[in-house]
């Protein structure tokens, strides 16, 4: 059974008119099935399929990200890589169901795989803790992470969480601290890290595996600092505002990609990633090997600052830097801090004769 969003009605009848068409078996009974009417209503349903896709606000594409037929890691993983082994355990407290790690064959290149899971139904739901990750899941990875790094394996990572687990238990065992040495295992890596966003990236629990060398979103999939619900309850007291915080906070691909903050968008099949799971495997498959190649000629140190330079640059206007790509050199920092000094020599000069014109009437009074 299909399930369908509540933008989506005039898509629900007309598909639904289309399955009628195309059973003979109908209840006037045993009739010709007519193929004109099926390509009429076809294109009607592309059309309205265009139309609503292609206009959707910020709290639409969240219901899109989220939606419950949308592919999950497991998919990806299951289906775009061979020779998968699962790892499991942090070698400190257990087992985190809600990521999935290991190693697998991408086109006959060895990868780290991870994938932040939230289950197919309620059961797998519960299991995987609605992609929700404890702190022993943050230090699976990064045990995973840092051996990947010591045999100089290429990692990648499907993202798709509402957030890190919230839970007393979580925060007994140390989730802030967990998420934090994730994010520096992540920045300190030499090899290439892919991280994809294929739903939801909420919050430190996607950021924790998403600082990468190159992070890329699928269309219509969402990254934030917090969901569009939490953010109306604590700036208007009212989560019904979600609109409005979805607006603001530019989560969308389109946005993302705009303010420099991901790297590339995966298009989808026309009315979600769930419409045709054929072609987003294609399309991510696609993706996954273009960037990989881009690093192959690399080496480690290269790697490393370019993912550094990456994160330097975010939200960075133009100031002083002549050249972006070097903020982390030591040229950068001696040639801004001279640049610095130029800028502000006349406020210099103003504030010093200020300061000598105080002396002279403080000495003749």
């Amino acid at each position: 059974m299909k399930n369908y969003l509540n933008f989506e009605t005039d898509i629900k009848n007309l598909e639904s008119e289309l399955d009628k068409l195309k059973d003979p078996y109908n209840q006037e009974g045993l009739s010709e099935v007519d193929t004109n009417k099926i390509s009429k209503t076809q294109e009607e349903l592309d059309e309205k399929l265009k139309e609503i896709y292609s206009n959707l606000d910020p709290w639409q594409t969240t219901m899109v990200a989220r939606h419950e037929d949308r592919p999950k890691s497991k998919f990806f993983i299951d289906n775009l890589f061979e020779d998968f082994i699962s790892l499991a355990g942090d070698r400190y407290y257990g087992e985190d169901k809600s990521v999935i790690a290991g190693f697998a064959k991408f086109d006959d290149q060895s990868v780290l795989v991870i994938g932040q899971e939230k289950g197919e139904d309620l059961d797998t739901r519960i299991e995987r803790n609605f992609g929700m990750m404890r702190p022993e899941g943050y230090r699976k990875t990064i045990r995973l992470m840092e051996l990947a790094d010591k045999f100089n394996i290429p990692i990648i990572s499907f993202i798709d969480t509402p957030g890190a687990y919230p839970g007393v238990g979580a925060e007994e065992r140390g989730q802030a601290e967990a998420i934090a040495k994730s994010i520096e295992c992540c920045m300190k890596l030499k090899v290439p890290t892919l991280a994809i966003v294929i739903g939801e990236g909420g919050s430190g629990g996607a950021i924790a595996l998403a600082s990468s060398s190159r992070v890329v979103m699928l269309e219509n999939a969402i990254y934030s600092v917090i969901s569009p619900e939490g953010c109306a309850t604590i700036l208007w007291r009212d989560p019904k505002k979600m609109l409005d915080a979805a607006k603001a906070m530019k989560l969308s691909a389109k946005d993302l990609l705009e303010l420099k903050v991901i790297d590339e968008i995966i298009d989808e099949p026309l009315g979600g990633a769930h419409r045709d799971r054929d072609l987003i495997l294609s399309n991510v498959k696609m993706s996954i090997s273009k960037n990989l190649n881009y690093f192959k000629e690399m080496s480690p140190r290269e790697i490393f600052d370019k993912r550094k330079n990456k994160f330097l640059k975010i939200g960075r206007g133009k100031g002083f830097i002549s050249n972006p790509e070097s903020l982390s050199s030591k040229e950068y920092k001696q040639m801004n801090l001279s640049q610095f000094f130029k800028e502000k020599k006349k406020l210099y000069y103003l504030a010093g004769s200020i300061f000598l014109l105080i002396l002279l009437i403080v000495s003749f009074l």
